[in-house]
């Protein structure tokens, strides 16, 4: 468990934020390990008057610490008004997947776009489809994507819809699928804890699946005033339907402003190493996209 907290002052900025101060962000990781390389997509923000989630990065690195981009998604290109975490997934044939989350113009409504690939540096989002489309009651985004005994398993952040001032309250959804398009539901795998620093919204950003279950990384708040600043926390369960969080506080914060350090990924890099990915708040208040090798 230790191997998976985050230490920010051992970390190091992996993609700097497009600009400075508040509503400025690089950050929601998703890596890939492949082939001596590191493969990573994230996403690049600017203040809800400049554009939102304005672009998905795909990019390659030979150490896992400077990448050099490969495409880049604007959200133009899906016909959305913000994108936010995305989803990079090596299939078992050797295939690639983004897995992009967009939100509905107008709307506080999210899916799940995906687009298929030889290469990484290849994908083309005009041959694309909607894998998680959700619907008027729940947006759906952040997905979580793993191969484990011959299935694909997938924990996403459900909002609700019915108030448009609720919209911020996340639990996380799990779901199966034989071919990692088409999904079957099978309920909340981790909800909001009342009274808890969890209360508000819980959001999986990474699991691993161990000898009698799986470990989660998820990010959490207890306020709607803590939206974009939520902080990590770990959850662990022998069905990956059925999490438990783990402790009564975050396990891993920024030591800036709002505290916000989340979207923990963690990646396998064949060698007996790790690398963890997340994003964090800097002093400015910007997010920046750091790592740490372990």
């Amino acid at each position: 468990m230790s191997a998976l907290v985050p230490r920010p002052e051992r970390s190091a900025v992996a993609v700097a934020p497009p600009g400075d101060g508040d509503g400025h962000w690089a950050g929601a990781p998703s890596a890939v390990a492949h082939d001596g390389a590191v493969y990573l997509a994230y996403r690049l923000r600017r203040p809800l008057d400049a554009g939102r989630g304005y672009a998905v990065v795909v990019a390659r690195s030979a150490d896992g610490e400077r990448f050099a981009p490969l495409l880049t998604v604007r959200k133009e290109e899906l016909g959305c008004e913000s994108l936010e975490r995305p989803a990079l997934v090596r299939t078992p044939d050797g295939r690639w997947r983004l897995y992009l989350s967009a939100a509905t113009p107008g709307t506080k409504h999210w899916r799940v776009e995906v687009t298929e690939a030889a290469d990484p540096a290849a994908f083309d989002v005009r041959d694309r489809r909607v894998t998680l489309p959700g619907d008027d009651k729940t947006g759906v985004k952040d997905p979580v994507i793993v191969r484990h005994g011959g299935r694909w398993h997938l924990w996403a952040s459900a909002h609700p819809l019915a108030d448009p001032a609720e919209a911020d309250q996340m639990v996380t959804e799990y779901a199966t699928s034989a071919d990692g398009l088409d999904w079957t539901w099978h309920g909340t795998a981790l909800g909001r804890r009342p009274g808890a620093w969890d209360a508000r919204g819980v959001r999986v950003s990474a699991v691993e699946f161990t000898g009698d279950g799986v470990i989660a990384a998820y990010d959490g708040r207890a306020r709607a005033a803590e939206n974009y600043e939520e902080r990590t926390g770990f959850a662990a369960g022998s069905d990956p339907a059925a999490l438990t969080a783990l402790g009564d506080g975050p396990w891993a914060e920024s030591a800036h402003r709002g505290r916000g350090l989340r979207y923990l990924d963690v990646v396998d890099l064949g060698d007996g190493r790790r690398r963890l990915y997340y994003e964090a708040t800097r002093p400015d208040g910007a997010h920046e996209l750091r790592t740490e090798l372990r």
